[in-house]
């Protein structure tokens, strides 16, 4: 396994490394940003990237947004965008959802519901679809749990349990309670397919880790006997499919931009893709990106130290 090349402070290595690519992908929280801390210089960046007439495409696995939600903030950040160069998890899950699994599961027809375990990000995509859904923001899932409910949860009820749920759809939720963990086991326990938006274990914010969607869906996991979800976020190679189908691009001329080795680095490995640029402004090391199992191509102290190469091509 190659030790990934430094670029930091390296202006003609840089340089070589931008030649190489026409594509880039990038990962948002850890690389763009932590929480709603902008990272110095990213803006700049950017646009540079672009008007060395470089493709931009933010690759997110956070679900609580949806693309509308990431182009408010990007733009809000000072990083000009459209809708259509975000691609995230909700996404990636909303259009397999309604397009693949009816192919995949057509003894599903008649279960067209998902139960939602997430925020309003994964509504939307599943709205913009044409998927029916139940859970989610909803109030009346965000409540403790009764002695009755325990009853009629144990009785499939169809009072409480939806008859037409046929998914569980699991991601990042900031108001998970014992009652969501309830509905979504005994949804999957009657026959529902076990879906996540994906499986991060942790989320960067503020310049710190927080519980991620993994952690969400961790004790469903463990309840099913170590059953686990089909994951649409990276390093899904269901979504890498899906964002070539879009953006229909030379995957040796693309390279993925990221923060964890897992995840973002291991995407645009197994993707295939021309190259991968580990930033250690988020998750991890400088010894996990030269030591670890997963490595990638290139690694910078942060995405604003391209710009020395960038300002002089």
């Amino acid at each position: 396994m190659s030790t990934p090349e430094y670029l930091t402070g390296n202006k003609e290595a840089i340089r070589n490394f931008l030649d190489k690519f026409d594509v880039f992908l990038f990962d948002c929280d850890g690389v763009l940003w932590s929480g709603d801390h902008l990272f110095p210089g990213v803006p700049s960046t950017l646009d540079l990237l672009r008007k060395h007439d470089k493709q931009v495409v933010f690759v997110t696995n956070n679900s609580t947004k949806s693309r509308q939600d990431y182009k408010k903030k990007l733009e809000g950040m000072g990083i000009p965008a459209t809708a259509e160069e975000v691609f995230g998890s909700s996404y990636s899950a909303a259009v397999y959802i309604s397009r693949i699994l009816p192919k995949q599961h057509p003894d599903l027809q008649q279960k067209k519901k998902v139960f939602v375990v997430g925020e309003a990000g994964i509504e939307t995509e599943l709205d913009a679809e044409g998927v029916p859904h139940i859970g989610g923001t909803d109030p009346k899932y965000r409540r403790e749990v009764t002695p009755e409910d325990y009853k009629l949860l144990a009785a499939g009820d169809p009072s409480v349990l939806d008859p037409d749920v046929g998914v569980v759809l699991m991601g990042l939720d900031f108001h998970f309670n014992y009652l969501k963990m309830c509905y979504a086991y005994h949804y999957i326990r009657r026959g529902a397919l076990f879906l996540a938006t994906n499986t991060d274990s942790t989320l960067p914010s503020a310049g710190a880790l927080f519980p991620g969607a993994g952690s969400i869906s961790a004790p469903l996991v463990k309840m099913l006997g170590d059953q686990e979800p089909v994951a649409f976020g990276k390093p899904s190679q269901a979504m890498m499919d899906a964002i070539e189908g879009k953006f229909r691009f030379d995957r040796s001329r693309a390279c993925m931009v990221g923060d964890r080795a897992n995840t973002d680095i291991r995407f645009g490995l197994e993707g295939n893709l021309g190259g991968t640029l580990g930033v250690l402004t988020g998750v991890a090391t400088k010894e996990e990106f030269l030591e670890g199992d997963t490595r990638p191509h290139f690694y910078v102290d942060k995405l604003s130290d391209l710009l020395e190469g960038i300002q002089e091509q």
